[in-house]
């Protein structure tokens, strides 16, 4: 299979859920059930959405072999799928480290597995991001509680002047999201960091060390777009609820793999009735023989 987009995803799908605990106490948080599909396929899907067909997910050793049974190599969706260990949460920014090898000297985006993001012009601004060429762009989204996150204050041209985590004053309602693109530097630039206070590699200080060189940028995702964190179990049941009240009211699925690589030419009709034979009789399956009818 030929990738035509050089530009490398990766999806972080690591740690252990605890803040779901019992639910994630046997499996990972990304392989529950958002509505009617694993969680992982929504980050996938933002992925895929991007053009990037090179992906790789970075899980713990406990939760490997589940996601590599639901994946595969990713050739049925048009895709290739590499995963590899992360034995330990050491924060966000280890992702790089874990990924030096497949990312080699190419640009990457990275997406937290448990990141949920829906809107109407999102692929066209996920396009013109995987553009990006020098330097670091972050996706922004407006909050009522900045306190809660990592906020940026922005120029007007949407550069981004500060960045704090979880401020206690003011400084912008606008929150950082799970969804991060990076130039060739990435992997170079992680290793300079040092610990935090909680004994992580930070993102915040990987994208501080962009800022600094005037190389972090910004794109928001306005009105009419939306971006669920499923870290909490309340979280986790209103963007299942989101998915199945837009599913239900409009008929088509967010999310689903095989209609995007269908769409994009990336499979063709055999992949297609390979996944109807795979999952068998349900309701997906029905919806992908719909694809081909």
């Amino acid at each position: 299979m030929k990738i035509i987009n050089n530009r490398r995803g990766i999806i972080l799908a690591g740690g252990y859920g605890s803040r779901l605990y019992p639910t994630t106490f046997v499996v990972s948080k990304q392989l529950l059930p958002i509505f009617n599909k694993p969680m992982i396929y929504y980050a996938l899907s933002v992925l895929m959405f991007c053009g990037i067909r090179d992906i790789l997910i970075i899980t713990t050793p406990r939760d490997l072999n589940a996601f590599k049974l639901l994946l595969g190599d990713g050739s049925n969706f048009g895709l290739k799928i590499q995963y590899t260990k992360q034995k330990k949460p050491e924060g966000l920014a280890q992702a790089f480290l874990l990924a030096e090898d497949f990312i080699e000297d190419k640009s990457c985006t990275l997406i937290l597995g448990d990141n949920f993001f829906y809107g109407q012009n999102l692929t066209s601004k996920l396009i013109n991001c995987t553009k990006l060429k020098n330097g670091a762009k972050v996706i922004l989204h407006k909050v009522i509680k900045p306190e809660l996150f990592g906020v940026a204050k922005i120029s007007k041209t949407g550069k981004i002047i500060s960045l704090k985590e979880k401020p206690k004053k003011y400084i912008s309602d606008l929150a950082v999201t799970g969804l991060y693109f990076f130039d060739k530097n990435v992997v170079e630039y992680s290793k300079k960091l040092k610990p935090s206070t909680r004994n992580e590699l930070e993102i915040t200080d990987l994208l501080k060390i962009y800022l600094n060189k005037k190389k972090l940028t910004s794109d928001i995702l306005g009105r009419g777009g939306a971006w669920l964190d499923t870290g909490s179990i309340d979280d986790f049941y209103k963007t299942s609820a989101f998915v199945s009240a837009i599913e239900n009211r409009q008929g088509f699925k967010i999310a689903c793999l095989e209609e995007i690589a269908f769409n994009n030419k990336w499979i063709g009709k055999k992949e297609i009735l390979n996944a109807i034979q795979f999952y068998g009789k349900c309701d997906y399956s029905n919806y992908l023989k719909k694809l081909i009818s």
